[in-house]
């Protein structure tokens, strides 16, 4: 049986910002950011759909038939944001939370940018599943997919895995544990690395 993915386009939008609200609600990073658990999901798609729509431009972020799961790659050379959409995003974030809020996430942003590797790779930004259609192998699937496609062009890719439930997953298409970042609020998000399709 074919497993059923396609690549995303701008109608989308609404429907991977909802996935990816649902999918990082209880995350142990991107959960806390948000510390509001009544507004945390209003909040947090604020977030998502700037990242979302700004992945759009690439042809790299792929969806289940109606975005039940989502996976973003972001293509060698490419940025996840605009030097427009980044210089904004703490203030928007700041709108719907706290400027002390806000600027907590962008640290963690900035902690992930710090540590990136500086040859090529596409970058897997964003992983996630609706909890309504957790369990069927939907979010692998499209990483499998995707990468699929990478290798069909030769290049590595790499991650940051916010959950650690999640590394085994990721170890099992073949990423590498490569480092460990530690947030302000204790959390370890570990980096891996797919070396390139030989």
């Amino acid at each position: 049986m074919t497993f059923a993915c396609r690549t995303a386009t701008p109608a989308d939008l609404d429907a991977i910002v909802s996935t990816f609200t649902s999918a990082f609600f209880h995350d142990p990073v991107w959960g806390p950011a948000f510390p509001d658990e009544l507004r945390r999901a209003g909040q947090a798609a604020v977030m998502w759909r700037v990242y979302a729509g700004s992945a759009l431009r690439y042809p790299w972020t792929l969806v289940t038939p109606e975005a039940e799961a989502a996976a973003v790659f972001i293509p060698p050379g490419g940025v996840e944001l605009t030097e427009e959409e980044a210089a904004g995003l703490e203030g928007r974030l700041a709108g719907v939370t706290d400027a002390g809020t806000a600027r907590a996430i962008m640290v963690v942003g900035e902690q992930f940018e710090a540590v990136h590797p500086t040859e090529p790779f596409f970058y897997l930004t964003i992983l996630g599943t609706h909890a309504d259609h957790r369990g069927k192998g939907l979010g692998m699937g499209l990483v499998a997919e995707g990468l699929a496609r990478i290798d069909a062009l030769g290049a590595p890719v790499y991650l940051e895995s916010t959950n650690p439930a999640n590394n085994k997953r990721y170890e099992s298409v073949g990423f590498v544990a490569r480092d460990e970042i530690v947030t302000a609020g204790g959390q370890v998000v570990t980096t891996m690395w797919r070396p390139a399709a030989r």
